[in-house]
């Protein structure tokens, strides 16, 4: 029973991690020297002047486009 769920959860690690090498990564530079690597291009809101990213674990940030210095595609 153990083996079967633990060959279930090494099935959805290489899925994500395929999913991740297969889409586009950005690199976000901010005016504090930090650098934001995001899956896919991040999408900026003109309303609120927030960019809407996610990172390699599909996990969603936000950030202000003021903070923003520059975005390059990797």
């Amino acid at each position: 029973m153990k083996f079967q769920s633990l060959k279930m959860v090494a099935a959805a690690v290489a899925a994500l991690a395929l999913a991740a090498c297969g889409s586009t990564q950005y690199i976000m530079s901010t005016k504090e020297g930090q650098m934001i690597v995001s899956s896919g291009r991040p999408t900026l809101d003109e309303r609120t002047g927030m960019y809407t990213y996610y990172d390699a674990e599909g996990k969603k940030g936000m950030i202000a486009k003021d903070a923003v210095v520059q975005i390059l595609e990797r």
